[in-house]
């Protein structure tokens, strides 16, 4: 991997990501304006769920310095994927899943704009899809250099952004939406630890012309089914994240 930054127009490995991506049908990056919204468990569940739906699904860990979505599906990191000509991601719970912490572990991971830049180029190029009917990104919360790389290099995405009803996180949500729609087509909005729909984010999305894909309730148990398949299905928060699954 390069440590000198290298223009977009003069690395190869941008091509060969329109490649890995050429048969993914739709790419719908989850993202947040800010952390703690449970978007990472939401990606989790919402690949988990369309998955059980039939469909053929991958998932990206998109966080290159502090990847967590492993956590969330129970896996331990013992071994390294597959290699033959690029990576093929490890099939967890039905769903493709890659992520950098094959590579670091849990290690500390501290990198600089450009190296997370080139982190995820090397990521993208080298992973496997293959024929996928979702590609589910989990990416870091904020205007993050990820969250731009995926502005760059996967176009068309659908973004799903996942806000809460707090008054102190709508107006970053508004600059994150506002942002997203100059480049991209936003798929929606869901709201997470939800207690009923509510008017300050539905009225957002209003105000933006976003679908509303659905609340999902604060379940006080989700955090003791971590690192459980099972026990993430059982749950009252896949329940509601399967009910937006079918809407998508």
């Amino acid at each position: 991997m390069s440590s000198a930054y290298i223009p977009l127009d003069e690395d190869f490995r941008v091509s060969v990501i329109g490649r890995r991506l050429g048969g993914v049908k739709r790419i719908l990056p989850v993202m947040s304006s800010k952390g703690g919204v449970g978007k990472t468990l939401v990606s989790v569940s919402l690949a988990l769920a369309l998955s059980d739906l039939g469909r053929k699904v991958g998932l990206l860990d998109l966080d290159i310095t502090n990847p967590s979505a492993h956590v969330a599906l129970g896996m331990k990191l013992k071994d390294l994927p597959e290699e033959e000509k690029g990576v093929k991601p490890p099939e967890v719970g039905g769903v493709e899943f890659m992520t950098i912490a094959y590579y670091t572990k849990d290690n500390p991971t501290p990198l600089r704009g450009w190296e997370i830049d080139n982190a995820v180029r090397e990521i993208l190029a080298i992973t496997i899809w293959g024929e996928l009917d979702y590609l589910l990104i989990d990416t870091p919360p904020g205007m993050s250099d990820e969250l731009l790389d995926v502005i760059t290099f996967f176009k068309p995405a659908e973004p799903l952004v996942v806000a809460t009803n707090s008054p102190l996180a709508i107006k970053s949500v508004e600059r994150l939406l506002k942002l997203l729609k100059e480049e991209l087509t936003v798929k929606g909005v869901v709201e997470n630890m939800a207690s009923g729909a509510s008017s300050l984010v539905k009225d957002l999305c209003t105000a933006h012309s976003v679908s509303y894909l659905g609340a999902i309730g604060f379940d006080p148990q989700i955090d003791s089914k971590l690192g459980s398949l099972e026990g993430i299905k059982s749950s009252s928060f896949f329940r509601d994240v399967t009910r937006i699954a079918r809407k998508l």
